[in-house]
Parts: C-alpha cells; sequence; structure tokens
C-alpha cells in the first residue's frame, strides 16, 4: 500500500534470514545486519534495517501478548461455553478495527483510491465474516445453556427419586448449571 522500502526488495529466502537472524541476535546489532545484507550485494541502510526490525519484534511481541492471553482464558475458563473462541474474535475485531483506523489515516499521496477500495473491502469482509462467527458463537453458547437446563433437570429428578435430599439435588443442580454459565 505505501511505498517500497529497501526490505521490500529483498529475496523472500533474504528477508527470512534477516528476520531469523533479528529474532536470534535480541532485535539488537543493527550495524552487523545492514553489513550482512551489503555483503550480500544489497543498498539498504542501517535506520530501515532498524524501523524493519523494531516492526517485526513488535509483531512477534503481539503474537506472544495473544498467545499468552488466549493460554490464560484456556487455563482459567474451560472452553465449555466458547470463552476463548469469544475473546478470539473480540482480538481479531480489535485488529480489524485499527486496521481501519490505520487506512483511513494513510497518506492520501501514497495509496491510490483504488487500493483504498480494496483494503476497504478486505477489511469490511473481515468483519462481515467476525460478526457473523459471533452470532454462531452466541447462539451455540445459549443451546448450551439450553440442553445443561435439560440435563440439570433430569438428573435433579434421577437424584431424587434416587432417595438423595432435595438439598442434595439442588446442590448438584447448580453445580451442573454452574459450569454451563463458566
Amino acid at each position: 500500500m505505501g511505498r517500497e522500502t529497501a526490505i521490500d526488495r529483498l529475496a523472500p529466502e533474504h528477508l527470512e534470514l534477516l528476520k531469523q537472524r533479528l529474532e536470534d541476535s535480541g532485535f539488537r546489532n543493527y550495524q552487523e545486519l545492514t553489513d550482512w545484507l551489503t555483503e550480500m550485494g544489497y543498498e539498504i541502510s542501517k535506520s530501515s534495517v532498524h524501523r524493519f526490525g523494531k516492526k517485526h519484534e513488535q509483531k512477534i511481541q503481539a503474537v506472544s501478548l495473544s498467545t499468552q492471553a488466549a493460554i490464560h482464558m484456556a487455563e482459567r475458563n474451560p472452553d465449555d461455553a466458547g470463552a476463548l473462541s469469544s475473546t478470539v474474535i473480540t482480538m481479531m475485531q480489535s485488529e480489524f478495527f485499527n486496521a481501519l483506523v490505520r487506512l483511513q489515516s494513510l497518506d492520501d499521496d501514497n495509496v491510490s483510491p483504488m487500493q483504498r477500495m480494496t483494503a476497504l473491502s478486505k477489511i469490511s469482509k473481515g468483519i462481515a465474516e467476525l460478526s457473523k462467527a459471533s452470532v454462531n458463537q452466541k447462539k451455540w453458547q445459549v443451546e448450551v445453556r439450553e440442553k445443561t437446563k435439560i440435563a440439570a433437570d433430569e438428573v435433579q429428578d434421577i437424584v431424587k427419586s434416587g432417595g438423595l435430599s432435595d438439598e442434595t439435588a439442588d446442590l448438584i443442580r447448580s453445580k451442573i448449571l454452574g459450569i454451563a454459565h463458566s
């Protein structure tokens, strides 16, 4: 969308090597990376490598944070009620919103109206798909709650007929219903 950078002109295999070297170096030693690229025949400034390195580091950190959040959600909320899926949908909706904001702030000189419309179309399609997934997720959660309520009622009847007290039957029922609302 924006103008092509020196990094964009790297051969795909060299770009992957650069990413790997950035990660291996802990996103340091930019002069060494610039020298390495120069040896391979590229004319890329240290500041270009640094800008790319910072963007790549941010992407790695974002993926890491998202992964940690997903693991945390999975550990704290078993996915019986779709909590993890709901969280992922919300995170993706936030990303689409951020992309839309960035699209609006792009310099009109660097982006043609057709490029802007193409990007807007892709963002809109993504948002529509996420909205559909969100609606389906909520329907599924309602179905799970309804099935759990029916199962809890049946278990309560079975335990009562088996001789357990009303209090014990109610406790079992509330535990079952608690699972559906986690």
